[in-house]
């Protein structure tokens, strides 16, 4: 059974800096694509930005220049650098493995996600 456990959320001022983590577990985690989406209040989940097995990255529009997705296949763990944080970057953050053709989630379960707020 997959399990993804999210971290490294909080509450940071605009322009500030946060570093997510993503520990997966029961699963051959180097052979996946990962992704990270959020979800903010009323609207629906989204890909924010992702990144192969062999390395290659997507990114939102909405992101772009400001987050830079990575992964270390040594500790089963997927990171995502915030910086340049706006307020509406504000959302509960995901990670799921990821279909590397059309990015959506592979499973149905989520983690418990992390809150990401910004204040202006």
């Amino acid at each position: 059974q997959v399990q993804l456990v999210e971290s490294g959320g909080g509450l940071v001022q605009a322009g500030g800096s946060l570093r997510l983590s993503c520990a997966a577990s029961g699963t051959i985690f180097s052979i996946h694509a990962m992704g990270w989406y959020r979800q903010a209040p009323g609207k629906r989940r989204e890909l924010v930005a992702g990144v192969t097995s062999g390395g290659r990255t997507k990114y939102a529009d909405s992101v772009k220049g400001r987050f830079t997705i990575s992964r270390d296949n040594a500790k089963n763990t997927a990171y995502l650098q915030m910086n340049s944080l706006k307020p509406e970057d504000t959302a509960v953050y995901y990670c799921n493995m990821a279909n590397p053709v059309s990015w959506g989630p592979v499973y149905n379960t989520w983690g418990q996600g992390t809150q990401v707020t910004v204040s202006s």
